[in-house]
């Protein structure tokens, strides 16, 4: 059998070798004194100092972006898009201000998931299960465990979507691609698979050209990403839970912080994972806004999304006639990555809370928990995702589950990070800690809101 690595590590492995370029170049042009000019009066002031110190700031840059990179584009995921895109063709660009405060909140919660890969070089699951009780322990494995395989089976729906673009019915597909994405992972190698899925999912970035194209009333965008155009309506709670849901999902706190330690960082390599952090987050989000533009520039106001083709007509500024196979490509690819990438990243954190055998690269026997937990979510999505179910519903509905357990997995986060006894003096500020909670009370709080009028539109009376 194949070693493999983590994928949350591949892109160390991309920023290690980019690095030893830039590093090799500087040392180049030091040797051969390139930059060094002469006047009447001899050597002048050499620049050499400068331009090496913007070569280090580019290296830094490379090795920052990497990382980030693969991050963002594992979280657009098909269940994202669906979300974004339904936001822009039910409510225009009424959910703009909403998703800028969801991106404030997504910086904060990865910043501290990587402080405490980087400060304890150690996993979250393996700090929830030092730091809390076994049942308190049981309670965010449990919760990831099960807001996980919601994603899984989106991924899966995602993908028999996109080959029923093509004409193609999703029970000749599903179970082949489980099968190939589960045989990738334990046999083949992940990480070359992983360069393919992210290659297709690049169709994506049309979407900031088709917003362009679709000339939107940047007038209203501009209002509308600065003043609040908040709805009491229980349609627009639900999308805007399902939006928190599908931005600050809660296997991405474990990811980010799984990842740090993948990586072999060191606290003193705390600035550049910050920045990894931060510009990732802003990043996936600023993606996550042209697709809320463009897809309400192309079909806002129509009201939700009733299948994946009215997705696809936000492209049609970018590929005309084929807008369906630019966004079924797009759409494969963002969901195999991410079928592959959330189950193993849930089979990690359970392994790390549990103690025990954790790699992709063992047996079955030899980690029987680790290996059995990822084929069982492959599995059962696959299974799911065959039964004849709204697509579009089902992928926002996978979103709101995330938004209502994410306040869950946001506590421990926050209390890990308060604690000086972990950290010392990287733990959280006294403004950090309050602007921490704010963000963790205002996810709680919208998540309630969404369970009690669930619960009393169950009885009739919402």
């Amino acid at each position: 059998m194949n070693a493999h690595l983590d994928p949350v590590a591949t892109g160390s492995i991309a920023t290690d070798c980019t690095a030893q370029q830039a590093s090799s170049s500087a040392a180049v042009s030091a040797a051969t004194g390139l930059g060094v000019t002469t006047g009447p009066a001899g050597p002048t002031v050499p620049p050499a100092p400068a331009r090496r110190r913007r070569l280090r700031r580019l290296t830094a840059l490379a090795m920052v972006a990497g990382p980030g990179l693969v991050a963002a584009n594992a979280g657009n995921d098909a269940a994202g898009i669906a979300t974004y895109a339904s936001a822009g063709s039910q409510f225009t660009y009424g959910t703009l201000f909403f998703m800028v405060l969801v991106t404030i909140a997504l910086v904060m919660v990865q910043e501290m998931a990587v402080r405490l890969g980087a400060y304890t070089g150690k996993g979250l699951g393996a700090l929830i299960r030092e730091q809390f009780s076994l049942r308190l322990t049981a309670l965010a494995v449990g919760c990831l465990l099960l807001a996980n395989t919601g994603l899984v089976v989106s991924e899966f729906a995602g993908i028999g979507a996109a080959f029923e673009l093509l004409g193609v019915p999703k029970w000749a597909v599903v179970p082949p691609a489980a099968v190939l994405l589960w045989a990738l992972v334990l046999f083949g190698s992940y990480r070359w698979a992983e360069r393919i899925f992210l290659v297709m999912s690049l169709a994506f970035f049309a979407y900031p050209v088709a917003m362009v194209l679709g000339h939107p009333h940047w007038g209203q965008v501009a209002e509308h990403l600065v003043v609040p155009h908040l709805q009491p309506s229980s349609d627009f709670i639900l999308l805007a839970v399902a939006l928190i849901g599908t931005t600050v999902s809660p296997y991405m706190q474990f990811y980010a912080a799984a990842g740090v330690v993948d990586r072999g960082a060191k606290p003193e390599e705390y600035k550049l994972i910050r920045a990894d952090a931060v510009l990732g987050a802003v990043f996936a989000c600023i993606i996550s806004l042209t697709i809320i533009v463009a897809t309400a520039s192309a079909i806002g106001g129509t009201g939700p999304l009733q299948s994946a083709a009215e997705a696809a007509r936000a492209l049609e500024p970018v590929a005309g006639p084929g807008a369906e196979l630019l966004f079924a490509f797009g759409l494969l690819g963002a969901s195999a990555l991410a079928g592959a990438v959330v189950p193993l990243s849930a089979s990690y954190a359970i392994g790390e809370a549990a103690g025990v055998e954790r790699s992709v690269s063992r047996r079955f026997r030899d980690a029987p928990l680790f290996l059995g937990v990822f084929t069982a979510q492959i599995a059962l999505g696959a299974v799911v995702a065959l039964t004849p179910v709204d697509v579009i519903q089902l992928l926002i509905g996978t979103q709101v589950l995330q938004g209502l357990i994410s306040p869950i997995v946001l506590v421990y986060l926050l209390v890990l990070t308060n604690r000086r006894s972990l950290l010392g003096d990287a733990a959280n500020s006294r403004r950090y800690r309050i602007a921490a909670t704010t963000v963790v009370v205002g996810v709680a709080l919208m998540s309630t809101v969404l369970l009690v009028q669930t619960v009393l539109g169950w009885f009739g009376l919402a």
